[in-house]
């Protein structure tokens, strides 16, 4: 049967176009680089080829966020497009290296580049505040890594408070949600330091912390930042730019933390150091007897002064048990609020698992 509908070219082309984009919105094609090049210093062309096949690539140069190479084998999401010319190409949204060998070769591209404009100079780090109460969160709250971070914290010191930003931190779109999470928290201020974390995983899984916009952005926080990413022998861009650099998510924990134990030591050693002192000034006054009064009313000032750091740093010891602010009436909630999930509530007098059955964020 012979076809009713007549297209002009470029009719035809759009519609073409839009079948394919709709079929293919966002494909991900994986091959090797080859003939890249710039041209007028915003545009990019490179070809995407295997064993068998090869197809053009296009994309902005402002998208390009890890430096390629001819030979290195790359992942990019693009979309079909046939152009005005009648040749077929992809035009790509994101691309990133894959395998070992590609992404050692994009790693040391860039840390060469950012080197060179200074990103990562030791003058620019900053150290963490002390005595943190508020800490900002990036992360997957549904890995590992997180669950170790949080249960760290409780065992170390408690009371803190988390703000976190749920986020994806492996795959093609993890960079940007990570970067929409460090713009959130600078622009509202209300944390004192912010913690990158990610548990361990392949060169693969930990790419997005070597994406240039992300590690510019890491760069360029307000708030102090400190990643935890992989494992003690992993090394990111995001940790070169980062102000404290943890080994670990639970070691970023402990260096955002004070530990209890050492503090309710460090106070007993004081203590006893002061007893010790006013043991002391005892012994020479009953040794020197030549000037009593006048060394009595040193020592009534001393003992005053004495009694007063007792008190203060009893009130320290009182501060520190978690039981004192349960007995105002405060509650302790572990688990996701999230409707349908059962959550653990521990009060003064009782443990509790309650069903949650309405969660909304306050305003």
């Amino acid at each position: 049967m012979e076809p009713t509908q007549v297209y002009s070219v470029s009719d035809f082309q759009a519609v073409l176009n839009q079948i394919m984009e709709t079929a293919f919105s966002g494909v991900v094609v994986e091959g090797e680089v080859s003939s890249f090049k710039i041209n007028q210093g915003k545009f990019v062309f490179f070809d995407l080829k295997d064993d068998q096949a090869s197809v053009g690539c296009f994309m902005m140069k402002f998208a390009l966020r890890f430096p390629l190479e001819d030979g290195m084998k790359v992942r990019v999401r693009a979309i079909p497009k046939l152009t005005n010319w009648g040749k077929f190409s992809l035009t790509v949204q994101a691309v990133v290296p894959v395998g070992e060998g590609s992404l050692k070769k994009s790693f040391e591209l860039l840390k060469k580049k950012l080197t060179a404009e200074g990103l990562f100079a030791p003058e620019k780090k900053r150290p963490l505040p002390e005595n943190i109460v508020k800490i900002g969160v990036i992360s997957s709250t549904q890995a590992a890594g997180y669950a170790d971070f949080c249960k760290i914290l409780n065992e170390r010191w408690g009371g803190l408070e988390l703000q976190v930003a749920h986020c994806q931190v492996q795959g093609m779109v993890a960079a940007d949600q990570i970067m929409k999470a460090l713009s959130y928290f600078n622009e509202r201020s209300e944390v004192q330091a912010i913690a990158i974390l990610r548990g361990g995983g392949s060169a693969d899984d930990l790419a997005v912390f070597n994406d240039e916009a992300l590690v510019r952005a890491v760069a360029a926080s307000k708030i102090p930042v400190i990643t935890g990413i992989g494992h003690e022998i992993d090394e990111s861009l995001c940790d070169l730019a980062a102000d404290v650099v943890a080994s670990t998510p639970s070691n970023a924990a402990q260096m955002l933390s004070r530990d209890r134990k050492e503090i309710v030591v460090a106070i007993r050693s004081d203590i006893n150091r002061i007893n010790n002192l006013l043991n002391a000034k005892i012994d020479e006054l009953i040794v020197d007897t030549r000037d009593v009064l006048r060394v009595g009313r040193d020592i009534v000032v001393k003992i005053t002064t004495i009694e007063s750091e007792i008190a203060a740093q009893k009130h320290v010891l009182a501060q520190l048990n978690p039981d004192n602010v349960l007995e105002r009436g405060y509650a302790l909630i572990r688990g996701e609020a999230k409707v349908g999930n059962v959550v653990e509530i521990t009060t003064y007098k009782q443990d509790i698992k309650a069903k949650v059955t309405e969660a909304k964020e306050r305003k």
